[in-house]
């Protein structure tokens, strides 16, 4: 092949490339990427109809920050155009530092400011998106197994807390701690315990995680997954059909079958429940009746 073929295959690739990620970016809806500040990075999509952003973990944004109001404003979305209107907020929404006085549509890179948080706006569509998807990515999930990482988790546990206070709403939290994983690694070595630990992770994902489920890597092998509108009879047989698929699936590393059980610990919101640490503790400690009860079992926490 002369130096122009290897040419002409190398433009036939990136044309290939390019083209694949404008239609990737087709899919994606429109969204606020938050610019700078304790969020910085964060994306909020912005589906059809009216998304609300405030201070209420009922929002469909919530933002629970100095100077945000309850219901601070809100944007409405159709296949023609974006339009963003103030809610009678007591600090104002800001449009490109301008006080917004009437509902506006919005333009590609305008920024929206509310109290201290900045947000980008992104149009439906476009090829930016997938950039900062990735750098979102990056940030929030766990390298090795390819879940939310641990940060993630813990600001998504609070806000569901928050929500169940206001709304009702049940949430139940459920916590899987692998049984004996140090023995693993030490018998078969850190290269098999990696593998178990993704295997793992893709049957949870593969036949358990529903809609609007988080499901996290929460540091070493212990692994949750929060349950939103899910009470605890539900996420009770949710996590012993998980703990069954984990049981009985052949983890085979090096011609070897290993062996891999989930001591498994749930919860749900309930009275005595005031944060997202105050719920963790509670899986965590039906973790512990579950690994005292001989492991490889599923426990509720009972006050």
């Amino acid at each position: 092949m002369s130096e122009d073929d290897n040419s002409t295959v190398v433009i036939t690739d990136i044309r290939k490339a390019l083209a694949a990620a404008d239609e990737e970016a087709k899919q994606k809806p429109a969204c606020l990427l938050v610019v700078g500040g304790e969020l910085n990075g964060s994306i909020f999509n912005l589906n059809p109809g009216d998304t609300v952003v405030g201070r209420n973990p009922d929002c469909t944004i919530s933002l629970d920050f100095h100077g945000v109001s309850r219901r601070h404003f809100t944007i409405s979305s159709n296949e023609v155009e974006t339009i963003v209107t103030d809610l009678g907020s007591a600090n104002g929404t800001y449009l490109n530092n301008q006080k917004l006085e009437t509902p506006t549509v919005l333009k590609k890179a305008d920024v929206l400011k509310i109290g201290a948080i900045a947000m980008k706006y992104i149009p439906k569509g476009d090829p930016e998106r997938l950039t900062y998807d990735k750098l979102h990515e990056e940030a929030n999930t766990d390298g090795l197994t390819k879940c939310y990482n641990k940060t993630f988790f813990n600001n998504a546990l609070e806000l569901e807390v928050k929500k169940s206070k206001v709304t009702g709403k049940p949430l139940t939290l459920i916590i899987f701690d692998l049984d004996h994983f140090k023995n693993l690694n030490d018998n078969y070595g850190h290269d098999a315990g990696d593998y178990v630990l993704k295997e793992k992770a893709q049957i949870i994902r593969d036949h358990g995680i529903r809609q609007g489920d988080i499901f996290a890597r929460y540091g070493g092998e212990e692994f949750c997954i929060l349950l939103p509108n899910t009470n605890l009879k539900q996420g009770f047989e949710i996590a012993e059909r998980l703990r069954n698929l984990v049981a009985k699936h052949e983890f085979i590393y090096d011609g070897k079958r290993l062996p891999v059980t989930a001591s498994i610990g749930i919860a749900d919101y309930r009275q005595g429940v005031n944060n997202g640490t105050d719920l963790f503790k509670r899986a965590d400690s039906a973790v512990y009746k579950s690994k005292e009860g001989g492991r490889n079992q599923v426990n509720f926490y009972k006050a």
